[in-house]
């Protein structure tokens, strides 16, 4: 049972429930995908191996290799993939995708409307506001299905930044709401971590939610005064490694692969 059988089990058993459904899709997008290839991976450019389906064409993931090489039954190429970027080099193209298909209890085939759905979805990202905070107070009336979401994406932003702090706000002019402060980012990350949070809102499945994001350094006031009544957030810090040989076809997010 992986992350996304228990996800897609989760769906299946509550086919009404909108919450289910968007996390599974999460899940999707999140996870390291296995894409099964036409060919060997030239350079930045991938083949997906395509099959023409009475539906229509799809293209085969797996969420691991084993379940990959179960299907194919011989060695055959793939490449590893998050299944953000996978959706995103799909979209628009009329192509379903094929999920675990005949490998695992999470089968299922996503026709082009939804890997559409899924990329665009994950393209809208937050808006920039100017806000002057008044006062700091203990969240409340959070549902648990977003912390958990943002749980579950902050651990993934190894090295990201320090710790992150939730608490409720008052704005100057009376407007309240809730605020993520982002202690310690790294230079340059503050986009990825907003984009995160912004995806943990929208996942969640709360109607019309919003959440305000800022970034702040250990020595800020404002760190200090959100700390007395947030909740708080470790982000998970990365080991030191041995330099390594280049990363493979797509895993650099600077460049992202070209499905052909």
């Amino acid at each position: 049972m992986t992350p996304l059988d228990a996800a897609h089990a989760v769906m299946e058993a509550k086919p009404g429930d909108h919450a289910a459904r968007l996390r599974f899709y999460e899940r999707l997008a999140d996870g390291e995908m296995f894409l099964l290839l036409e060919e060997e991976p030239s350079g930045d450019n991938l083949t997906p191996k395509v099959f023409d389906l009475e539906d229509g064409p799809v293209v085969l993931v797996f969420d691991t290799e084993e379940r990959l090489a179960g299907f194919t039954g011989i060695p055959a190429p793939y490449a590893a993939l998050p299944g953000r970027v996978i959706a995103a080099q799909l979209a628009g193209q009329g192509i379903g995708l094929g999920i675990n298909l005949g490998a695992a209890p999470s089968s299922m085939l996503l026709p082009p409307e939804a890997v559409d759905w899924l990329a665009e979805t994950l393209v809208h990202g937050p808006d920039e506001v100017e806000a002057r905070p008044e006062a700091f107070h203990a969240p409340m009336g959070l549902p648990q299905a977003l912390l958990e979401g943002l749980d579950a994406k902050l651990a993934r932003a190894a090295g990201l930044a320090d710790h992150a702090l939730l608490a409720g706000v008052t704005y100057a002019g009376g407007r309240r709401g809730h605020m993520l402060a982002l202690v310690g980012a790294a230079p340059g990350a503050e986009g990825a971590l907003a984009r995160a949070v912004a995806e943990a809102l929208t996942f969640s499945g709360i109607e019309a939610g919003e959440m305000d994001v800022t970034f702040l350094g250990a020595a800020d006031p404002a760190t200090a005064a959100m700390a007395r009544v947030a909740l708080r957030f470790d982000l998970p810090q990365p080991e030191p490694r041995e330099p390594t040989a280049p990363a493979a076809p797509g895993m650099d997010p600077s460049r992202p692969p070209i499905l052909r």
